[in-house]
């Protein structure tokens, strides 16, 4: 009997255990697009329904949503009682010009991202002191550090006193102390390579003329030593020059090879993200645009497989459609963006490029006369295969940054 019980009791537990987990994975704010279904991943019991209607016997889970703007949700638990509120931002359909036009980034850090780390005469000042490869350094002694310059300043001017050093790190912001050691040039140093900026070269992939907002990429930029995403202060958008084409192979990628020397800034960046590039353009001329080509942004529920089209510029100042293939689509997509696994079927674009290529991300995607999403990833031992993110992602993550 005794063990009855404890074997009930364990049930029971884990049970409980489970009911919490999937309560506290439901996020507490979502986007949705209009004419989207809203989609959560509830086990038995587990209801959505507003907040003003609790008593009634229907769930708004799984449901397509029609009316926009903000809906107060309320989870519950076997319509007896309220386990967690659930805010639903429903923007409204809209309608973007694709660009797929080559174009130039300029990141600017939020503080200095620290790189690595190395000796000081033998010496490792940084070592105790929690900071790693990956971190983010936001003030020293209380002064804000916005640029590798500001950062020698002051450990020069510490005179070799240690120094209250703010940064950021995966679990969060952290202080830690470093007392800076002397080099052979009798300058004071923390033994860190820190940088304030990065640039690259991808492709635009669309402008959205009612708020004047721009998506690049579909993927971010991450640094080039740490791998992680550059957590940015602002940044600047500016043309660039195409100089070569790097056909790509299997197990080989390619890449489309630009310059931003002598670059002009047509637009500034908000956001640095897993799901792309977004900011404001500032100067509209320079992109050259045919108002014709607005179009609808597609509800993924409209994406079929089979036969689509991709932009992009290959050459300076000709930006030119290609045939692919969409193969898969992951509906329930939405942690990333390999929304969908896509193939290069156009002829003149293998011959070009060998498939997807480096720089191509950021090419948008038109299906049925619908912005449906854009290129972000090549497989590397199939140059020709690929991913593609949502189009309604892309915007959703651009209204979150707007």
């Amino acid at each position: 009997m005794k063990l009855l019980k404890k074997i009930l009791i364990v049930i029971i537990l884990i049970i409980v255990y489970m009911y919490i987990c999937n309560i506290s994975m439901l996020p507490k704010n979502i986007i949705l697009m209009q004419g989207e279904t809203l989609s959560l991943k509830t086990i038995f019991g587990l209801n959505i329904k507003s907040s003003e209607a609790m008593q009634a016997s229907t769930s708004l889970n799984n449901s397509i949503i029609e009316k926009t703007g903000t809906m107060d949700l309320s989870l519950n638990l076997f319509n007896i009682f309220s386990v967690k509120d659930v805010t639903v931002n429903v923007i409204p359909e809209t309608t973007v010009i694709p660009l797929g036009k080559a174009i130039g980034m300029k990141l600017y850090t939020e503080g200095v991202l620290v790189v690595g780390m190395s000796e000081i005469e033998g010496q490792k000042p940084y070592e105790g002191s929690g900071i790693e490869a990956g971190d983010t350094i936001i003030e020293i002694n209380n002064v804000a550090i916005n640029s590798t310059d500001e950062l020698i300043e002051c450990v020069n001017a510490s005179n070799g006193k240690s120094l209250e050093i703010k940064y950021i790190c995966d679990e969060g912001e952290k202080i830690t102390s470093i007392e800076p050691a002397m080099d052979s040039d009798n300058e004071y140093k923390l033994g860190l390579w820190v940088r304030d900026a990065a640039a690259g070269v991808g492709t635009l992939t669309f402008y959205e003329p009612s708020t004047g907002n721009f998506a690049a990429l579909g993927h971010g930029i991450n640094d080039v030593d740490t791998y992680n995403l550059i957590q940015i202060a602002n940044g600047e958008l500016v043309t660039t020059n195409i100089i070569d084409i790097v056909k790509g192979e299997d197990g080989l990628p390619g890449e489309i090879r630009g310059t931003i020397e002598n670059s002009a800034t047509i637009g500034n960046i908000y956001k640095n993200t897993a799901l792309g590039i977004y900011g404001n353009i500032t100067d509209v001329s320079r992109l050259n645009l045919n108002k014709s080509t607005e179009i609808p942004v597609a509800n993924r529920s409209e994406i079929t497989t089979g036969k689509a089209e991709i932009m992009c510029e290959l050459e300076n100042g000709k930006i030119q459609n290609y045939e692919i293939e969409i193969q898969k689509i992951f509906i329930d997509n939405n942690e990333n963006n390999k929304s969908m696994l896509i193939k290069v079927t156009d002829e003149e674009l293998i011959e070009k490029t060998g498939g997807i290529i480096q720089g191509m991300s950021g090419a948008p995607i038109i299906q049925n006369g619908k912005f449906i999403g854009a290129v972000t990833h090549v497989l590397v031992n199939d140059s020709k295969t690929g991913y593609a993110i949502f189009a309604d992602l892309m915007i959703k993550q651009m209204r979150e940054v707007s």
